[in-house]
């Protein structure tokens, strides 16, 4: 019986490239058409349409690579869930270049602690990130997106859509705006005087 590899990578925003993940798949021995892709997917979100392509194509001695854990899983549940699959279908896990047998006590070991170490980050750089955006929002530096019509246009808006002789697509294409933007306006803004 002859085994693959196969490999799987996984980007969290479209704004990110597989590129590196793919050419290191590739370097260590995954055919190109064998890597299975998610683009624009937390590792937190379990609906990952390439890891089950990947999953599906693997069979009894087969082996998953993924070029680091986080791409894998981000929770040590959803690790230990993947791995649980793996272990039934007598599918091996390559995490970079080494080899983990999930059934092996050593191996199962090995692949807990990563998965813990995997979780931790994520954990970290979540709260980074609120601490960051806390203290941004305390600064007055995190204020949302300006609003697409300036103070005199907004109040325009309102005195123009209170004449009752313009439709919300009218004053849309007045300002040239949507029209969940005069809605926002004409809600957000207090009446003209």
């Amino acid at each position: 019986m002859t085994t693959i590899t196969i490999g799987y990578a996984r980007c969290s925003t479209d704004k990110q490239d597989l590129a590196a993940q793919k050419a290191a798949l590739e370097k260590l021995g995954v055919r190109p058409d064998r890597i299975y892709t998610d683009h624009g997917l937390t590792g937190t979100n379990r609906e990952r349409p390439g890891l089950d392509q990947a999953l599906a194509a693997a069979r009894t001695g087969d082996t998953l690579v993924v070029p680091k854990l986080d791409r894998l899983a981000r929770s040590v549940p959803d690790a230990r869930a993947i791995a649980d699959a793996l272990i039934a279908r007598g599918v091996k896990l390559a995490l970079g270049s080494s080899v983990y047998d999930p059934s092996d006590p050593m191996g199962k070991m090995f692949f807990n602690i990563l998965a813990t170490f995997a979780e931790f980050e994520a954990d970290l750089i979540r709260m980074r990130t609120r601490e960051g955006m806390a203290i941004a929002r305390a600064k007055g530096k995190l204020r949302g997106k300006s609003p697409k019509l300036s103070d005199k246009q907004q109040k325009e808006l309102r005195r123009m859509h209170e004449t009752g002789e313009y439709s919300i697509s009218d004053l849309a294409e007045v300002f040239t705006v949507s029209r969940p933007t005069v809605y926002r306006t004409l809600g957000r803004q207090s009446p003209a005087a």
